[in-house]
């Protein structure tokens, strides 16, 4: 059984070194748009770690929501934490992650990137099996965090080929179609 009435994913949370060059990544380079932005927090008790599961001394510096387009919103945090560690986990370290965000036109869109100074990380993938007719192609922020672009505008092979299908019959969500 499921948490009772959950809907989906309301938004993403990652903590970033420096909110306000974020946001300029955020804002100028992906298109997201900041809705609301919330102070500091700090506890001289245990909260922070209760609440948090962080150093009790942690303070977060400020939090900021953003909104991109028809998709999670983001929670984006700047600590000043007892205990940071600053090393970036790589995909394959526990907690290891990234945002993927889907594009109509992948060479457009790589294209862009790379005019205004973002790492591109390789080339465009073709994938295979179920994945088959996506492109993707992964890219960092300045800060070193992972994202990636995603393009399948004529659908994945699973939609269409039901050897490929999860016996569950769902599709996956698809950001182009929210409503489907």
């Amino acid at each position: 059984m499921p948490i009772p009435g959950i809907r989906g994913t309301d938004h993403i949370g990652f903590t970033v070194p420096d909110i306000d060059a974020a946001e300029r990544f955020l804002v100028d380079v992906l298109g997201a748009v900041r809705i609301y932005t919330l102070g500091a927090k700090r506890a001289d008790d245990d909260w922070m770690t209760r609440q948090l599961g962080v150093h009790p001394r942690s303070v977060i510096s400020e939090i900021r929501f953003y909104r991109l387009g028809n998709g999670s919103n983001f929670e984006v945090f700047q600590y000043d934490a007892a205990d940071e560690q600053a090393a970036q986990p790589r995909n394959s370290d526990i907690g290891g992650h990234h945002l993927a965000f889907y594009v109509e036109d992948m060479d457009s869109a790589v294209s862009y990137l790379r005019t205004r100074g973002v790492e591109v990380m390789g080339e465009p993938v073709q994938s295979g099996g179920a994945s088959a007719g996506q492109h993707w192609v992964y890219f960092r922020a300045p800060w070193g965090m992972q994202f990636e672009l995603v393009s399948f505008p004529t659908g994945k092979a699973y939609e269409t080929t039901a050897a490929l299908q999860d016996t569950s019959g769902a599709m996956l969500w698809h950001p182009a179609h929210p409503a489907e």
